[in-house]
């Protein structure tokens, strides 16, 4: 049986046992982070051993500085054996002879069965300040958090922008029979299973606090849309109308859901009530085409989509409130999934390319729009919410993987299971 699915277009989406093929994935498995590629403009940094870090299996040093490579502005520079911590006070110049413009230096200390006094400091040796330091008390399960709020505040002191180490993911996997909806640390660690399932379960969409996951399910034989609770793990069906229920995207208020819903005629947009399901929904545009893959601006007053009205599929914008629908996209002639930065310059989306599927991005002031990726099996970007980097999938060497990239491409982190692959990623908000 056929099924509208949130890629609509995209042929291999159409064919539901065909939706998550090739996944062997036992997602539980620890990711392993390859980072590609060199930006023009990387700070250089060190971040030495945190003392006492030695018979701690969390090494802070390496996730901190693994979380600042991935974001494309810093490089590791060797400190050459230094021995530093919080305490210290070394001579900004002598790193500086070094070619080193940042330092952290810190320590782990065990003050009970499991917990942990974390402590860094962070140095500017190019103006030879002090820039501050933290202290935090957690458990070992917390570890590698504070190792990931470390890099945040790292981050946000050296370029002015706040850090997104310390946000989850979600994404989905098949392993045998079974697929699970995943959230985990942004850099792909500490994945916890949300949710299991013989049916598949795809499009996940973080809501704007961060609490709830919306997405699709099958359980019952087609698919509905459900609201999760990620902390209790309690769940809500929020659209079972006929037909198809699919695409959810969420408001920046947390308020509406925009969904692609086949109640009435094709697949059409509608808007309902997030917080009172029992609401009837609100057509938003009227079409004969199929329309889908709904996705809210961040002031909450146009939803971008893609339709075939055209003749092909293309990224089109409408009012909240109604009206004529707007073309967004003209390069090429096939182009689907699109996702919003928060900061409104960028538009990420697919267009197939001599029959490969390829990540955008359009800068949305001008127009100009690029190609940022070399693989031909791209899928499903979404944002950091820090509007810096993208998440997305795509397949290498045969497999589904999950991958990061900058805007512009230069960087670019693999997220791959140690067994298998995944798929559907959505990156969360900041933590609140």
């Amino acid at each position: 049986m056929l099924y509208f699915l949130p890629n609509l277009f995209k042929p291999k989406a159409l064919i539901l046992g065909a939706l998550f093929m090739g996944f062997l994935a036992s997602a539980s498995a620890q990711f392993r982070v390859e980072v590609s590629g060199q930006g023009l403009t990387q700070m250089p940094i060190t971040v030495s051993a945190f003392r006492g870090n030695d018979n701690i299996p969390q090494k802070i040093a390496s996730i901190v500085m693994a979380d600042l490579g991935r974001s494309g502005q810093f490089r590791s520079v060797d400190a050459f054996g230094s021995a530093v911590d919080e305490n210290s006070q070394p001579d900004p110049s002598a790193w500086r002879k070094k070619g080193i413009d940042a330092f952290v230096a810190g320590s782990v200390t065990r003050i009970s069965e499991d917990r942990f006094d974390v402590r860094f400091r962070l140095w500017d040796a190019v103006r030879g300040q002090d820039l501050g330091g933290q202290s935090h008390v957690v458990s070992g399960a917390d570890l590698r958090h504070v190792a990931h709020k470390i890099a945040d505040t790292v981050y946000e002191k050296l370029t002015g922008e706040k850090g997104v180490f310390s946000t989850r993911i979600a994404y989905v996997s098949k392993s045998g029979p079974t697929y699970n909806l995943w959230v985990a640390d942004a850099d792909g660690e500490g994945a916890q299973s949300a949710l299991r399932s013989a049916e598949p379960i795809i499009s996940p969409s973080w809501a704007p606090a961060g609490n709830q996951l919306a997405y699709v399910s099958f359980e019952s034989r087609k698919p509905v849309v459900y609201v999760h609770d990620v902390d209790s793990g309690k769940r809500r069906l929020v659209a079972n109308f006929k037909g198809s229920n699919s695409a959810p995207s969420w408001s920046p208020d947390g308020r509406t859901l925009a969904l692609t819903l086949s109640r009435d005629s094709g697949s059409q947009l509608y808007l309902m009530d997030a917080l009172s399901p029992s609401a009837e929904p609100r057509r938003l545009a009227a079409s004969s085409a199929i329309d889908t893959e709904p996705t809210f601006t961040a002031d909450g007053r146009t939803v971008y989509f893609v339709s075939d009205r055209g003749g092909s599929p293309q990224i089109y914008k409408v009012s909240v409130n109604g009206g004529s629908a707007e073309r967004v996209t003209f390069t090429g002639t096939y182009n689907i999934s699109p996702a919003l930065s928060l900061d409104g310059k960028w538009l990420a989306y697919i267009s197939r390319v001599n029959g490969a599927y390829k990540l955008h991005v359009m800068d949305l002031t001008s127009g100009t729009v690029n190609v940022v990726t070399d693989t031909t099996a791209d899928e499903n970007p979404s944002f950091s919410p820090n509007s810096r980097q993208l998440i997305y999938a795509t397949q290498q060497q045969g497999k589904e993987a999950l991958m990061t990239t900058t805007l512009d491409g230069k960087i670019k982190a693999r997220l791959a299971g140690q067994s298998g692959d995944i798929r559907e990623p959505d990156w969360g908000p900041m933590q609140r």
